[in-house]
């Protein structure tokens, strides 16, 4: 039988772990760029060649109309669904898309499970180097929050992706288990999610049963519209409207210098996460630049 693996399928970053049967602990796999976090990025060749994961987000710069991100968004979702995405994420969305939403790629049009199964491909490649074996099996985090055609879709993405997908596990049921709190802490535990794409808390209750001990979620909200790529796309905001209202330029026509412009602010964002302020100065097409300063107020 193959190795069992877990996966955290999410909405910026994804990335895979097994449990090592020699010390009993999970252990997250490193892809071959030595880091364990993938970007949920994919992106269409010219020559009709899929990739995904870091070499898909560097494609963001120069490809942006053969490249997305965040499709997490779009899992299970109707057209009606998800207007509000479509206003602030670069979807393009086949317009003849009536229940099952169609993204387009280039040239090509792909659903949100069939981009998600290039991700899966993505780190279950990682595993299998890692092994040097097939893998097959996996458990794939959720959110709490996830309906059961967006738990479908999920399902629908291992399945393309050569997985046979034996458990969804809620991800503040993952993250409760991944802390030990089985162990650790009976009774009601809070666990707070900031993910790239929601922010959202759940209530669960640690039951003894049987041979072991369960977690039951007795509650879970959140916002959908408030993760870190809600951020993201803020500070695009005040800047493209500075530089409209200051500079004269609209960024609607240079589609590469925007998502340079984004790699910039999220750059920035990661700075006032340890200083108090971060000055950015992008420089712009036509011989200008854009300066800031955001304090993390």
């Amino acid at each position: 039988m193959s190795k069992t693996v877990g996966i955290d399928l999410g909405t910026t970053f994804s990335l895979i772990a097994w449990v090592n049967p020699e010390t009993g602990k999970p252990e997250v796999i490193r892809g071959p760029y030595g880091t364990a976090l993938c970007p949920s990025v994919v992106s269409l060749d010219e020559d009709g060649r899929i990739v995904a994961g870091e070499a898909a987000r560097r494609r963001l710069l120069t490809q942006p109309d053969r490249t997305i991100y965040s499709v997490k968004r779009l899992m299970g979702r109707g057209v009606e669904d998800v207007q509000d995405e479509l206003k602030i994420f670069p979807f393009r969305i086949d317009p003849e898309s009536r229940n099952v939403i169609r993204v387009r790629l280039g040239d090509r049009f792909f659903t949100p499970p069939e981009i998600s199964a290039y991700i899966l491909r993505e780190v279950k490649g990682w595993a299998e180097e890692f092994f040097r074996e097939p893998v097959t099996r996996a458990v794939i985090t959720v959110p709490a929050y996830f309906n059961d055609a967006q738990r479908q879709a999920t399902r629908d993405a291992g399945r393309l992706a050569g997985l046979e997908v034996l458990r969804l596990v809620n991800e503040p049921t993952a993250a409760a288990l991944a802390y030990g709190l089985d162990r650790e802490q009976r009774g009601r535990v809070a666990v707070y999610d900031f993910g790239g794409g929601t922010f959202d808390v759940s209530t669960l209750k640690l039951i003894a049963a049987g041979e072991g001990d369960i977690y039951q979620v007795l509650s879970t909200c959140g916002d959908t519209h408030l993760g870190g790529d809600d951020i993201d796309n803020r500070l695009i905001a005040i800047a493209r409207e500075e530089i409209r209202r200051e500079l004269g330029l609209d960024l609607d026509s240079y589609p590469e210098t925007l998502q340079d412009l984004r790699k910039a602010l999220i750059a920035a964002k990661h700075e006032l996460s340890h200083s108090l302020e971060s000055n950015v100065r992008f420089l712009l097409p036509e011989g200008m630049a854009w300066v800031r300063r955001f304090t993390r107020e």
